[in-house]
């Protein structure tokens, strides 16, 4: 395969959908954003009190999901609640169904 130096460059929906299946690729995330979803906001000792896994791991996977925005975190000292962020949930939604109705591809993407 030939090589190339040219920058690569993507359409915002495809770095943005990028972004959040990134946020998705571990199953742990997946549940946490279940939960949050049933919920309307909790406290990441709620979050750990409910997964059998050390609060360190569940404070990484609610960095990993903040950082895409798929939840926002409000500090509340000593402790800090977490909710679904909706507008990036909604967009998120979004992408993903129209990636899997096949209305994003493009062939220079």
């Amino acid at each position: 395969m030939k090589r190339t130096t040219k920058d690569i460059f993507y359409k915002d929906e495809t770095e943005k959908l990028a972004k959040y299946a990134k946020a998705l690729a571990h199953p742990t995330r997946i549940k946490i954003l279940n939960y949050l979803d049933s919920k309307s906001c909790c406290f990441t000792g709620d979050i750990v009190d409910i997964f059998p896994l050390a609060q360190s791991t569940i404070s990484q996977h609610l960095k990993e999901l903040k950082i895409a925005g798929l939840i926002q975190g409000e500090l509340k000292p000593p402790k800090i609640k977490y909710c679904i962020n909706d507008d990036n949930w909604k967009e998120a939604q979004v992408l993903f169904r129209n990636f899997f109705n096949k209305n994003i591809i493009d062939e220079n993407d």
